[in-house]
C-alpha cells in the first residue's frame, strides 16, 4: 500500500461525521418538537435499568448549548478518524460507545450521564496516542493538531466544573489511550537510504570515496590510461557531387 492510501476520502470518510451530526440534532428536535425528556435513557450509574444509557446516552443533550459545544469536535474527529484510520473506525466507534460507557456507569456520580462528550473523548484520546505510537510523521502531525485544537479538553477528565460529567470525559479518555493500545492499524513505512541505516559502511560506498576525510572532493583513485588505438577514417566517394554547378 502506498502512502497516498491513507488520504484516500471515501464516501464513509464523509457521511458517517455528517450521519453522527445529524443524529444528535434529529433527537434533540423530536424532543423538542414534541416535548420530550430523554434524560432517563442516559447512563444512570451502578443501576442495572441504568444501563441502557450506554447505547443511547450519546443522543441526548439538555440544551442547545450543550449540543453545539459537541457538534463540531464530533464532525471533526470522526472524520479525521475515517480518513487516517479507516481500518477500525468503525471498532473504534462502537468499542468506544461501550467501553467508554460502562465505565461511566460504574464510576459515575448518582445521576444522569447524557451527551457525546464521551465519544468525543474517546476519538481525541485515540487519534492522539495512535498518532504517537506508530511514529509516521502524517500520524504525528495530526496529534499535533488535535492537541492544539482540542488539547484545553484535558482540564474536564476532572472535576474543575459543576454541572458536566467529569466520569464521563474521564472513561472516555482512558477507553481511547486502551484502544490506541490494543488495534493495529497500517502505518505506512517511510524510504530509509542506504547512508541512513544502521550497518552502512562509509569506506565501501563509492561515493563517498570521492572525498578525504576532511570533506574535500579528491576525483577518483583510478588513473585514465591512453591507448594507442588508431582512429580509422573511412571516405565514400560518389561521382558528380563534386563538382560545381
Amino acid at each position: 500500500m502506498k502512502d497516498s492510501k491513507m488520504l484516500k476520502i471515501s464516501e464513509k470518510t464523509l457521511l458517517v461525521p455528517l450521519f453522527a451530526v445529524l443524529a444528535i440534532w434529529m433527537v434533540y428536535w423530536a424532543e423538542v418538537r414534541f416535548d420530550f425528556n430523554f434524560n432517563h435513557w442516559g447512563i444512570q450509574p451502578r443501576s442495572p435499568s441504568g444501563l441502557k444509557g450506554v447505547f443511547f446516552s450519546p443522543f441526548i443533550h439538555s440544551s442547545v448549548e450543550h449540543l453545539y459545544n459537541n457538534t463540531i469536535p464530533l464532525a471533526v474527529l470522526t472524520f479525521f478518524l475515517f480518513l487516517f484510520y479507516r481500518t477500525v473506525a468503525f471498532r473504534v466507534l462502537l468499542l468506544g460507545v461501550l467501553g467508554s460507557g460502562i465505565l461511566t456507569w460504574v464510576i459515575g456520580r448518582p445521576s444522569y450521564h447524557i451527551g457525546a462528550s464521551g465519544l468525543i473523548y474517546v476519538l481525541a484520546s485515540f487519534i492522539f496516542f495512535k498518532g504517537i505510537f506508530t511514529k509516521h510523521y502524517r500520524l504525528v502531525a495530526l496529534s499535533l493538531i488535535v492537541v492544539f485544537v482540542y488539547g484545553s479538553m484535558i482540564w474536564y477528565i476532572f472535576p474543575v466544573k459543576d454541572g458536566i460529567s467529569w466520569e464521563g470525559h474521564l472513561s472516555g479518555f482512558l477507553t481511547g489511550l486502551l484502544l490506541a493500545l490494543l488495534l493495529k492499524v497500517y502505518a505506512p513505512q517511510e524510504k530509509k537510504y542506504d547512508w541512513e541505516k544502521e550497518d552502512f559502511d562509509e569506506k565501501s560506498d563509492p561515493f563517498l570515496q570521492h572525498f578525504d576525510a576532511d570533506g574535500n572532493f579528491i576525483g577518483t583513485s583510478e588513473k585514465l590510461e591512453r591507448t594507442n588505438d588508431q582512429l580509422e577514417i573511412r571516405y565514400h566517394f560518389k561521382p558528380g557531387e563534386d563538382k560545381e554547378p
